[in-house]
């Protein structure tokens, strides 16, 4: 399986962002809609600038985009955030897959053998 060095960059960004239960649990409050920094930062003891920091890194992964709603700047789940996080598992869990399906196979072949 080859991956291009700019999509490993991006994988690299997206399981950085991931790796942090805050920014997750950011990700998971932005499931219902857009949100702004103080809404994001409610559930946190955190100062404003580490929250924003946290966002900043959620960007940088494009797992998260800023709007413009007037003078409020709310994020939102960016369309398709963790579809390249998503193929790089599933890759995994196909080829992890036919794995155990032929020890399943095997196993059940010996046990006919055993009967």
């Amino acid at each position: 399986m080859a991956i291009e060095e700019a999509q490993f960059d991006k994988l690299g960004r997206a399981f950085f962002a991931l790796a942090d239960p805050t920014r997750r649990a950011m990700l998971v409050h932005l499931i219902a809609g857009e949100a702004t920094v103080s809404e994001l930062m409610a559930p946190f003891a955190l100062s404003q600038p580490t929250i924003s920091k946290h966002l900043r890194v959620l960007e940088q992964a494009g797992l998260i985009e800023q709007s413009r709603d007037a003078q409020r700047r709310p994020r939102r789940l960016t369309a398709g955030a963790l579809d390249d996080v998503d193929g790089w598992i599933n890759a995994f869990h196909a080829r992890w897959g036919g794995r155990f399906d032929r020890l399943e196979a095997h196993l059940a072949s010996m046990k006919d053998k055993d009967a």
